[in-house]
Parts: C-alpha cells; sequence; structure tokens
C-alpha cells in the first residue's frame, strides 16, 4: 500500500489537466478527469499521511547526511565502483565480506556491441 501511495504521489502531477470552460470535452477527456478526480479522493488520506511522515523524518534524514556525508564520500573514494564487487555475503558465523571481481568477471561483465544510450 505504501508503494503505491508513493507511485501515485509521483504520477498525479503528470494527470491531465482540466479543459479551459467553454471548451467541449470529449468522453475519453471526462473519463480520465473523472479516474483522475477518483484516484485523488481514494489517495488523499495516504498522500497526507506520507507527507506527514516524510516531514516527521526530514530533520533526523538532514542530520544523518550532515554527520555521515563526509565520511561516506571518503568511503566511496577508497572503494571506487561498485560494479567491480560482488554483492556482500553473510558468513555462518555473522561476518560480512564484500568480495572483488577477477579481471574475468569485470571482462564478462561488460555487455558485448554496441550500447545504446
Amino acid at each position: 500500500m505504501k508503494r503505491l501511495a508513493l507511485i501515485l504521489a509521483l504520477t498525479l502531477p503528470a494527470a491531465p489537466a482540466p479543459a479551459q470552460e467553454g471548451e467541449g470535452r470529449s468522453l475519453m477527456e471526462e473519463g480520465a478527469r473523472l479516474f483522475w478526480e477518483g484516484i485523488r479522493r481514494e489517495m488523499g488520506p495516504a498522500l497526507d499521511s506520507l507527507r506527514e511522515r516524510a516531514d516527521e523524518i526530514e530533520p533526523a534524514i538532514r542530520d544523518f547526511v550532515e554527520r555521515m556525508g563526509p565520511a561516506l564520500g571518503e568511503m566511496m573514494d577508497k572503494i571506487g565502483d561498485l560494479s567491480a564487487y560482488h554483492p556482500p555475503e553473510v558468513l555462518p558465523n555473522g561476518d560480512i565480506i564484500i568480495r572483488r571481481k577477477t579481471p574475468q568477471e569485470l571482462k564478462d561483465d561488460l555487455p558485448e556491441g554496441e550500447v545504446e544510450i
């Protein structure tokens, strides 16, 4: 439900704008308007709750970024490209290891042919 609320919150601004007064609406335009109006009415409370929670956690996130930002930047400078590592593994004793990929594994990860951007 929370994901749906977030997705809708991000897509609602893309809703079709209502037609100007005096302009006729097609059935499709009227259907779209009614659809988005219904979505807003149904999702309104969930979106309001999402906004309230975002407002509540914003100071904590800002504090975290201010404190940890420089340390994370230094760590990323040391690590470099994250694609050069395998996903973390949790060992039976609870240790977490992150293995570096071998040169062959890095070569195998590269796409063949042209890459469309």
